[in-house]
């Protein structure tokens, strides 16, 4: 099956605290809602653009993308 990152984009000096708290409300979600979600975190791109991310499978996207309205996403691999 076919995983998707779903991605949320912070730019500026203080991207990288952002994108990491907005991982908090994520992981909240992700518990409150008991999903099956194992793979998230935070990736700096440059001093000025982090990005938090989630992975899903690609048949149980759609809820979630218009739960959380991601900027981006794309199809994740692990390789």
């Amino acid at each position: 099956m076919r995983k998707l990152k779903l991605i949320w984009d912070f730019r500026g000096p203080a991207s990288k605290q952002t994108a990491e708290h907005h991982l908090v409300h994520l992981r909240e979600y992700i518990e409150m809602n008991d999903l099956d979600i194992t793979i998230s975190g935070v990736e700096i791109l440059s001093e000025m653009h982090c990005l938090a991310y989630l992975v899903v499978d690609e048949s149980k996207m759609k809820p979630i993308r218009d739960a959380l309205k991601p900027h981006r996403g794309q199809v994740y691999n692990d390789h």
